[in-house]
This record gives structure tokens, sequence and C-alpha cells, in this order.
């Protein structure tokens, strides 16, 4: 169903089963797939497209230009997944030159007052709690949970299947199955809940640990802990997926214990 209040632009494109509450604005370059609901008082501006089966609350505004200084009007986009949910009031820019998009993947819940910069790449079943904010060309992998009140730094990386505690001040990237929280932002251990709750075995998590425990434990520096870890753990998909994200943060990575 879309009500006759909704303001919708002929070029705008709007899939089968979709519904479209009073007093939303749509612009003429989104595409709406079918099945979503797009609540009352929303804005989807041009350059928005919204996957299908997707819920967007009140007072949401996606697809907004980059509060970035460097944006010139370049023509980009905002990308939403399939079956994602964005709560109240909730702001996501288009992207800039460096990426010509912001995303956000399939099964996300983004919680009211969140706001989500230019450029950012938001995987899948992402969860970023109520007023979070998340700057510019930030990358968040699938599986990651961020709770209430913390902010993220511009061209950091948070892991997958990683957890970040509420009000954290996100400066450095988050290696994946972790756990940070505190001032300075720390390592406290390996998200064992979360890696639980989505089928990882016990072998798993523990060989898990025993990176974690060389790289943040035992006071190495991170050469050294990352030569220790390729020669005394096993060659695992896991133990790659760390490695290699610590040799890409170029920026470095949250504190040890």
């Amino acid at each position: 169903m879309i009500s006759h209040l909704a303001h919708i632009h002929p070029k705008a494109q709007i899939g089968n089963n979709v519904t479209i509450e009073p007093f939303t604005s749509i612009s003429s370059d989104v595409i709406i797939e079918e099945g979503s609901w797009i609540g009352p008082n929303a804005v989807l501006m041009d350059g928005t497209r919204i996957g299908k089966n997707c819920k967007i609350f009140p007072g949401a505004v996606i697809g907004g230009i980059p509060q970035d200084l460097k944006y010139k009007g370049e023509p980009s986009l905002t990308v939403i997944g399939n079956n994602t949910t964005i709560r109240e009031y909730v702001t996501i820019n288009k992207g800039t030159l460096d990426k010509m998009a912001t995303k956000v993947g399939d099964n996300c819940l983004i919680m009211a007052y969140a706001h989500i910069a230019h450029d950012c790449l938001i995987g899948n079943h992402v969860i970023i709690a109520g007023y979070v904010g998340i700057t510019g060309h930030v990358v968040i992998e699938d599986y990651a949970i961020i709770e209430g009140l913390s902010g993220a730094q511009q061209f950091i990386t948070i892991g997958a299947h990683s957890f970040v505690a509420g009000c954290s001040q996100i400066r450095k990237s988050v290696p994946p199955f972790i756990r940070v929280a505190r001032e300075p932002l720390q390592y406290i251990g390996v998200n064992i809940v979360g890696l639980t709750r989505r089928g990882f075995s016990k072998e798993t998590i523990k060989n898990i640990e025993d990176i974690y425990r060389i790289i943040f434990v035992r006071g190495y520096n991170m050469t050294n802990a990352v030569e220790m870890v390729e020669a005394d753990c096993s060659d695992t998909p896991e133990r790659k997926q760390i490695l290699d994200f610590i040799t890409n943060a170029k920026d470095g990575i949250v504190k040890g214990i």
C-alpha cells in the first residue's frame, strides 16, 4: 500500500508489495525492491537503493549528501541490502569519490539515532545500536556488534564477529572474533558467546583464544607476536583471517590487556 499522502517522484522505482506510509518523501533516483516497508516521515534521497523486505522507520534520512567539504556533488549511492531494519531517525549519507557508495549489507539492524557517514562499508548481520556515530570510510565486517553511544574514527575496520562495548571511543581497528571495552579501547577477551551462537566449535574457539593470548596477553611486540602465531598455532582459516587483518591495519589495532 502506498499512501496518497506520501510524496513520491514519478521516476522513483517502487517494487511489488512495497508499503509507503504518509508524509514520506522519495526522490527521483530511488529504487525500492519488493516487500519493503517505508514508515511515515522517512526521507529517501537521490542515489538510494533499498533491497527486499527492508523496514525503514519514521524519521530516517537515507542518501543525504556527505558531510564532507571535499564532496563536489558527484553522483553517488547509498545501498541498503535485503532484510535490513533501519530504526527511527537514523541517518545514512551517500558516498564520495573515494568509493562512490555507502553500503549496508543484508540482515542488519541499525538502531535509533545512529549515523553512518559517507563511504562506509557495512557487512551482513551487523548490529549498530542507538546513538552510535560511524564516521566516513569505516569498514564493519559481518556479524560485528557495536553497542550504544559509541563512536568510530575514520578509516578504521571493525572485524567480523567482534563486539564493541557501549560508550566506546573506537580510534583503532578492532580485529575479528574479539570483545573490546574500556578507555582507551582494549582487548578484553574472545567473543565466545557470539561465536558459540553462530556455530563455531569449541576447538575453533580455543584456537582463536590461543592466537589472541599470544597477540594481546603475553606482552610481545606485534611483529614478534605474529611470528609466534605463525610458528605455534594451527594453520586454520581463522588464523589466516586474524593475521591478514593485522597486516592490513595500517594505523594499528586496539591495545592488549
